[in-house]
């Protein structure tokens, strides 16, 4: 393994690390790379002036200018006076409206002495019952504003003549409070009403909004034309009143308490003429009828709410925060479990910060670039992720051919982002040793061809290395047809000790299946496993030239005995009460107290039980570890108990050897292995 491992490690030492990915980049890849972070960038701040992006960032506003929208109870500072589908169908005239119920409707709420009065319906032309209504607008107390709009400024709905008549209009009313008023609404592109309207020149008239509020406090403002949604649907925000209700005096004064004191606009609410889209439009589906959007002006301007836009440098720092993000994420060379999550954070991010400024109040997120930021991510994110992948496929085949035969697949990444974790010197080190090996194997192969033994242990070791490899652990060396491996380095894991055990379980277990007679197939000896934990140095070690990773020291030489002592203790796998000690994944039931060649301290053995054994074996094996312990302890009457529990299973021989072992040993004592 190691002569790859020490070219990593040669490698990190030769260059820095930034230094050697920018030259695997290379430099045209690296222009390319920057350009689409520049893009990105670009994207993330001015996603209003793309055309693709404008829509989406139109709609994703809308949706979070609606949902945030505050509550409110009903208006009561303005009535909306309208006529409506029932009152065209009562007069019989449709357009132009009917003059003389107008005229009407005005006189009699002027008499109820409103703060002041817009009108929401253009007098663009003669009709017969001017004559009705002239005089009256002549006569009006309360300050009343007519709507107005120039041919310059509305050439699609309005020609020179007709704004030559309203201003023939207007002349006629001489010295009466009745003054006209702008009702410019500006829409979107996309014919929904979502800015304030732009201010008219000097030359023209106020707009209705200051008109009838009588203040400019709304003057410089630039933002959006904020939306308030009914807290119930029995009460819309506006008070909204049939025009056919003030045609009647005696009617309208019972509208007394309706009408004094507020702003009464006057207009019309019918399905198919000044209608508008809002922003709630894409949630609700329901257009909204001109007068509604003016008194909704107007109350923004009473309340006198101009919520902030984001600052441009804001705007620029949030933009690059996004790239910068997406990037990160993109070049990290880490697992889906990981990186997912990241990933799912900053788009969380990114979509949760406009609809928290746009609920707060004081700000408003129109030309806010959400869909921008989420763009410029994901367009850093695929930029950097594919010059990452482009950069590392060197190094994960070098891994690949050389690391994934010996280190498991996580171990193998980490010491490629990392190279210096696998240091070229000793270190100690708390690990998992594993010693495998085939019994009579050396016998078996002096009687068959050498094909058949090659065959026969590279299927084995085939085997057993992608057991181990799939519990992470680290393998050694192989000795023949023995297997040398260790869990704790060269990266350790907290639940190394629950790998190493189950490890072991599954190699025993895959021994025993290589073992059974298959036809055209020679069958091999029981697979023995020993396992102990401890101390060890690890490293590469070697003269020049040649070098090996691997470990040193007692826990080696340990689980090395442990393997051969099955063959005594009539066990598959063994494992030391060291290694058994903490693991929460497997069931032991003792094998006794032993002493190991070469090592004074004896050692407690454990022999582990198959993975998915049945409640009885559960409950044997934890009665057996009870009847230990008091035969340990001096109870004679234990091994009675025991000797019973060895007759009782005939097939046991390991738990027969054991008892056989206790009886010549007796309490606290110490069997001595050859």
């Amino acid at each position: 393994m190691l002569a790859a491992l020490e070219l990593l490690t040669s490698r990190s030492g030769e260059r820095s690390r930034l230094g050697a990915v920018l030259a695997q980049v290379g430099t045209g890849r690296l222009l390319l790379t920057l350009a689409m972070f520049g893009a990105a960038v670009l994207l993330a701040r001015f996603a209003w002036d793309v055309p693709m992006a404008l829509t989406a960032e139109r709609a994703l506003y809308d949706v979070r200018a609606t949902l945030m929208a505050p509550q409110v109870d009903q208006d009561d500072r303005i009535v909306l006076v309208v006529f409506t589908e029932d009152t065209l169908a009562a007069t019989g005239k449709r357009s132009p409206l009917d003059r003389a119920l107008l005229a009407a409707a005005l006189n009699h709420i002027d008499a109820l002495a409103p703060r002041s009065i817009g009108v929401d319906i253009l007098l663009d032309q003669a009709q017969p019952e001017d004559a009705v209504l002239v005089p009256v607008l002549a006569a009006m107390r309360t300050p009343t504003f007519l709507a107005y709009a120039s041919a310059s400024d509305n050439a699609e709905f309005i020609k020179p003549w007709q704004e030559t008549h309203l201003r023939a209009l207007l002349a006629r009313l001489g010295a009466a409070p009745v003054r006209p008023a702008t009702i410019r609404l500006d829409v979107d592109s996309d014919g929904t009403m979502r800015s304030w309207p732009n201010p008219v020149t000097a030359r023209r008239p106020p707009l209705l909004v200051d008109a009838v509020t009588g203040s400019d406090a709304m003057r410089g403002y630039r933002g959006a034309a904020l939306q308030r949604l009914p807290r119930t649907r029995e009460r819309p925000v506006f008070s909204v009143l049939p025009i056919d209700l003030f045609g009647d005096a005696d009617a309208a004064a019972a509208l007394s308490d309706q009408i004094k004191g507020r702003i009464v606009l006057v207009g019309a609410d019918l399905a198919d003429a000044d209608r508008f889209s809002t922003p709630a439009t894409r949630v609700t589906g329901n257009s909204v009828p001109g007068v509604e959007l003016h008194a909704a002006l107007i109350a923004q301007a009473l309340d006198s709410r101009q919520p902030q836009v984001v600052s441009r440098g804001v705007l620029w720092l949030l933009a690059l925060a996004a790239v910068a993000g997406g990037a990160l994420t993109g070049g990290l060379d880490l697992r889906a479990r990981f990186v997912v999550p990241l990933a799912l954070l900053q788009v969380m991010a990114i979509i949760a910060l406009p609809f928290g400024l746009q609920h707060h109040g004081d700000f408003d997120t129109l030309g806010y670039p959400a869909v921008g930021h989420a763009g410029g991510w994901l367009l850093a994110l695929l930029a950097a992720s594919t010059t990452a992948r482009l950069v590392g496929a060197e190094q994960r085949h070098f891994a690949q051919s050389a690391l994934g035969r010996y280190l498991p697949r996580d171990v193998a990444q980490t010491i490629l982002r990392d190279p210096g974790k696998l240091a070229l010197h000793g270190e100690r080190r708390d690990i998992v040793a594993l010693f495998t090996d085939i019994e009579g194997f050396t016998s078996l192969c002096q009687s068959l061809p050498p094909e058949t033994v090659a065959t026969l242990l590279n299927e084995y070791l085939e085997t057993m290395s992608a057991i181990i490899l799939a519990h992470g652990g680290t393998i050694d060396k192989f000795v023949g047809d023995a297997v040398v491996a260790f869990w704790g380095a060269p990266i350790a894991r907290p639940d190394d000790g629950d790998r190493a055990v189950a490890a072991a379980i599954a190699l025993g277990a895959a021994g025993a299946r290589l073992a059974r007679p298959v036809p055209d197939r020679v069958s091999i000896g029981r697979t023995r496993v020993g396992l102990h934990r401890g101390e060890a140095v690890v490293g590469n070690f070697g003269g020049e030239g040649r070098i090996q990773y691997t470990a040193l020291g007692d826990s080696m030489n340990v689980a090395a005995r442990l393997e051969g002592a099955n063959k005594q203790l009539k066990t598959g796998v063994l494992v030391s009460s060291e290694a058994a000690t903490g693991v929460s994944s497997a069931r032991f039931r003792p094998m006794g107290r032993v002493r190991v060649r070469g090592r004074a301290r004896p050692i407690d053995l454990y022999e582990p039980l198959p993975g998915g054994v049945d409640a009885d074996m559960a409950a044997a094996a934890l009665e057996l570890g009870v009847l230990y312990r008091r035969f340990d302890g001096g109870d004679a009457g234990a091994l009675a108990a025991l000797r019973a529990m060895s007759a009782a299973s005939p097939g046991d021989v390991a738990l027969a050897g054991f008892v056989g072992r206790l009886e010549a040993v007796g309490p606290g004592g110490c069997y001595d292995l050859d």
